[in-house]
């Protein structure tokens, strides 16, 4: 994930970087949880290789107040059920469709390629700036990681020539895709996502599809005493607000409606119903403005 508070070449120990690691360390303690929702065995490697994890749980055990706690039981919940819900996406898009390329846009520490059961001739992009995808590999490359697709790492920033890099790295245009931008949008200034939601529309021949997170908040600072950003906060030194681009976002649902894809808007906690377990409405809740958006390029 790229936002213009960081440096090109920072990686996963500070900025919007670290947040990879939150969400590595989310998936493993869903991991190792009886009833997980998505299981990734690579994700506790992620934590433990990097400075400054040292005291964070991967497993659900570790977790002394459990689902109680609003960082390590509910936001983790959260993650938990998000990867679910993208895998389910992604698997769904590339064995019911003809698209055999996947780009995932902020790629970070995700493990996709290796732990999917993706169809033969399956090709992953993973877009992040080149000091993230440096520390993934490093770790990856120290375990028994066998991908289950081709998987082509390209190294950019988000905000530089990504369109051009992703077509050196062997992206094909006129081939249907998917596409998935999970946990990088509220990152990026409005005008960066309207360029990222266009390049997108741009690339995706017939027959694409594209999920991607949002957030629908008018105001993200009257959540600013929420339990979630709090104990994120305290706990491991991340300001989220502070992350976040805060200016009033485009509406990019409508921008895709208007090129003619179809879509759908859901909240998280349909999904947690749908699945029985993960985070429900609370007082105060900064994950009451998520929202989860797919689309279909017919």
């Amino acid at each position: 994930m790229s936002t213009t508070r960081e440096t090109p070449e920072e990686g996963v120990d500070g900025g919007v970087g670290v947040t990879a690691l939150l969400v590595a360390a989310a998936r493993a303690i869903e991991t190792h949880r009886p009833d997980a929702l998505a299981r990734d065995g690579y994700a506790e490697h992620f934590v433990r290789a990097a400075a400054g994890c040292a005291g964070w749980p991967v497993r659900p055990d570790q977790v002394p107040d459990g689902d109680a706690d609003p960082l390590w039981g509910r936001f983790a919940r959260y993650f938990g059920l998000r990867t679910r819900v993208l895998d389910d996406f992604l698997l769904r898009a590339v064995h019911t469709g003809d698209a055999r390329q996947v780009v995932l846009l902020g790629a970070g520490l995700d493990t996709r390629a290796l732990r999917l059961d993706w169809p033969a001739g399956c090709v992953v992009f993973e877009i992040d700036r080149a000091g993230v995808l440096a520390f993934k590999h490093r770790v990856l490359d120290g375990l028994p990681a066998a991908p289950r697709a081709a998987r082509v790492p390209v190294p950019v920033d988000l905000r530089a020539d990504w369109v051009g890099a992703l077509a050196g790295a062997g992206f094909d245009p006129a081939a249907p895709s998917v596409w998935l931008a999970e946990g990088l949008l509220f990152y990026l200034s409005p005008a960066a996502e309207t360029g990222l939601i266009d390049s997108v529309d741009r690339l995706s021949a017939a027959g694409s599809a594209l999920a991607y997170e949002v957030k629908l908040d008018k105001d993200l600072l009257a959540h600013r005493d929420s339990p979630l950003y709090t104990a994120t906060a305290r706990q491991l030194g991340i300001d989220l607000l502070g992350l976040f681009d805060r200016e009033p976002r485009p509406d990019s649902r409508g921008d895709l409606v208007a090129r003619g894809w179809s879509t759908s808007v859901h909240t998280p906690y349909e999904f947690t119903r749908r699945h029985g377990r993960g985070p429900l409405p609370e007082e105060n809740d900064a994950l009451g403005g998520n929202r989860w958006v797919f689309a279909d390029k017919p």
